[in-house]
């Protein structure tokens, strides 16, 4: 019996990993697209939108050098980003070296039909758990990006592209992420009504949701930046 159970659960496994189409192929085409740029300098405006938190909008000016070299400067006010969230750039994502492409169907992101892929980690020292990309094929666009991990939760990145669409680089970011286990910054103060009792920021966090969104303006691509940048 005990033989019997091993055999069909050895049958149903190889059942499904010969049908679970590989999307390297996929992957790498999309990859070949990011390579061209190996550094940019972009413009932007970022908007914060997390509950019990006033962040203004304001100006940000961002970096990216090949291969994970990332910065983000902020004019005054608060800096709020999930851990880890913004500097992962398309680039690091997407990569064949250390992750399994698998096909999952497909969805329509913003009115987009895209290719749904799962990346699992071959290193399982790895902190990304999972990543589930929505890649728009006729354009070789990553449309969203939703990536759990074992320190910073999950979170998800969704772009929509304009003139910088050649190169892979999108118009706009919206990062989403759960402030459950997220530490504000000194001295943020989080606000409530009056009739309100005052929580603690533990409290006022827990499974609130985080939105953080960067509008581009400009992009200078692929003119040198100095590695004093992002120090």
């Amino acid at each position: 019996m005990r033989t019997f159970i091993i055999l069909l659960f050895t049958f149903h496994f190889s059942t499904f990993t010969s049908s679970a189409q590989d999307m390297t192929p996929l992957v790498m085409k999309v990859k070949a697209k990011l390579d061209q740029v190996n550094d940019y300098e972009a413009d932007g405006k970022m908007k914060t939108d997390v509950a019990f938190i006033k962040a203004p909008v304001g100006k940000v000016k961002i970096y990216f050098k090949k291969p994970n070299k990332f910065r983000l400067r902020k004019d005054g006010g608060i800096s709020l980003l999930p851990k880890g969230g913004v500097s992962v750039n398309m680039s690091s994502i997407v990569t064949t070296d250390e992750f399994v492409a698998l096909a999952a169907g497909e969805a329509v992101v913003a009115g987009t039909k895209t290719k749904v892929v799962k990346m699992l980690p071959v290193n399982e020292n790895s902190d990304v758990v999972l990543t589930t990309m929505y890649i728009d094929e006729a354009n070789l666009l990553v449309r969203k990006a939703v990536t759990t991990t074992k320190e910073n939760g999950t979170y998800e990145i969704e772009m929509t592209y304009g003139k910088f669409s050649n190169f892979g680089l999108p118009d706009k970011v919206t990062f989403s992420f759960n402030t459950k286990n997220y530490k504000l910054p000194k001295g943020l103060t989080l606000e409530f009504d009056d009739n309100e009792k005052p929580l603690t920021e533990e409290q006022k966090l827990k499974n609130k949701k985080g939105r953080v969104e960067i509008v581009y303006t400009n992009y200078i691509i692929n003119k040198g930046i100095a590695d004093t940048i992002f120090k």
